[in-house]
């Protein structure tokens, strides 16, 4: 009796032992990964940071006037990619948790699924090819009657490739993370919460707005973080929509447009060797930081939210 009651736990904890053991390691791996890019990106960067070659520095003066404006632009594309696709993303998933019938809801979810899907150089062919000469009328027009706004100042960019265009692409391309994640987020909201707030006389947006957002905050701010990085790091889309130059701009309609590190990694590196091959890597490692400082301050908003929920 003791022998057969002892064997199930003897299995169990073995199981138990393999799974640990097996999650460990693939823990440690992912860490040796990151360091090891890290570690080469430091090795072969830092030649590229120090060198006074002004060529490495395709004619500026040094490697931070180089790198200021690919780090503006990095920014700001990011930045609108957001701004278009978090309200979108929010309200394509509410619809589909709370408002959409189940028989429409489930196909909706599986089409903002399958964009995650789509190769990112397919996204350049569309918005350089069909999305920017749709633009252009449009920005001809903010020109014409917005341009006391600095962002829409002109004259208009005749062919429709500006940081504004790149936005919305990365806007389309980030959409499904973040929409996927929010779903998920609103679904985990406990049951008895909603019909509480329904049963106290709450209309559904009422309810969505006192039981569901105050639960998923911290799950959301995760879910833009995530978009946040997939737009900070894309680079085949970028660089194909985008007619990039070296300019500091607020301009978002213009000729003259900011490119971002990692199209610029992409269209010049099979052009550079030694010295200046290495600042292009300086580049990969300041947008290393860039997504390591805002995957860091991602995790703790989520810890803090989580702490105070």
């Amino acid at each position: 009796m003791t022998t057969t009651d002892a064997s199930p736990r003897v299995g169990r904890r073995l199981g138990d032992l393999l799974f640990a053991g097996t999650a460990r390691a693939a823990g440690i791996t992912i860490l040796i990964a990151l360091a090891g890019v890290a570690t080469f990106l430091i090795v072969e960067g830092i030649p590229g940071i120090v060198t006074t070659q002004s060529s490495a520095f395709a004619g500026k003066a040094s490697f931070v006037s180089y790198t200021w404006p690919l780090v503006f632009g990095t920014v700001l594309a990011a930045v609108i990619a957001l701004l278009i696709a978090t309200p979108l993303a929010v309200g394509a998933a509410l619809v589909i948790g709370f408002y959409a019938p189940r028989r429409l809801a489930t196909p909706l979810g599986y089409m903002i699924d399958l964009l995650a899907a789509v190769p990112s150089v397919v996204y350049g062919l569309w918005g350089a090819t069909l999305l920017a000469p749709k633009m252009q009328p449009t920005y001809a027009w903010l020109a014409d009657h917005l341009s006391f706004i600095p962002f829409f100042a002109g004259p208009a960019s005749a062919t429709g490739r500006t940081i504004l265009t790149a936005g919305v692409v990365l806007a389309i391309m980030v959409l499904p993370i973040i929409t996927a994640i929010c779903r998920e987020i609103f679904a985990q909201t406990p049951a008895l919460h909603r019909e509480a707030a329904l049963a106290l006389g709450a209309t559904r947006w009422e309810m969505i707005k006192m039981a569901v957002f105050p639960y998923a905050r911290s799950g959301l701010v995760s879910g833009v973080m995530l978009g946040l990085g997939r737009a900070l790091g894309e680079t085949m889309a970028v660089a194909m929509v985008l007619s990039a130059s070296s300019a500091v701009t607020f301009n978002l309609i213009g000729s003259q447009n900011p490119s971002t590190i990692a199209a610029n990694i992409a269209l010049s590196f099979g052009e550079r060797t030694g010295v200046e091959r290495n600042t292009l890597i300086a580049t990969g490692l300041v947008l290393f930081v860039i997504t390591f400082i805002v995957n860091f301050l991602a995790r703790g908003i989520v810890a803090r939210g989580r702490k105070g929920s």
